[in-house]
């Protein structure tokens, strides 16, 4: 059983962001092998969600808002550890993205950066590729957006 977390940065405690910090890592930066800076200043605006798993954290998504200067509310850093893929705590958690998007911001469409290999998992919560591929850090990206229902 998995337990769901939303918090802002500054209510994350220590060990939580650095649990966090790690699965991050050990996904995007080892797993992926892709050297880029994963730690950047839209952390302390972001929402958090995170997913505990038997005291250990094994999902994660931040949610950053829309602003003046930009009209999306954008899902981003989406990563499930590597024990607990094919389990469904990674539809679970963009499930959730998604709610909390449109519940708090639902006039801003959502959009993501989503590696290639996973356009259908995205189209399967109603995304829509709206760019060409791109290369971003070694690996081929899609910006894909997905209107409220």
């Amino acid at each position: 059983m998995i337990n769901w977390h939303w918090q802002q940065f500054n209510e994350l405690s220590t060990a939580t962001l650095f649990d966090i910090l790690k699965l991050r890592q050990q996904v995007f930066v080892v797993e992926q092998n892709c050297a880029y800076p994963d730690i950047d200043e839209l952390d302390k605006t972001a929402m958090h969600l995170y997913g505990v798993n038997d005291s250990s954290l094994v999902a994660y998504l931040r949610l950053l808002p829309p602003t003046r200067n930009n009209s999306f509310t954008a899902l981003g850093r989406i990563v499930t550890d590597q024990t607990v893929r094919g389990k469904g705590y990674g539809k679970s958690l963009v499930t959730q993205g998604i709610e909390f998007a449109d519940k708090h911001y639902a006039s801003s469409p959502i959009k993501i950066s989503a590696q290639v290999h996973l356009q259908e998992f995205y189209m399967s919560f109603g995304f829509k590729t709206v760019s060409s591929p791109y290369d971003e850090d070694g690996i081929m990206h899609v910006d894909m957006r997905r209107d409220h229902l």
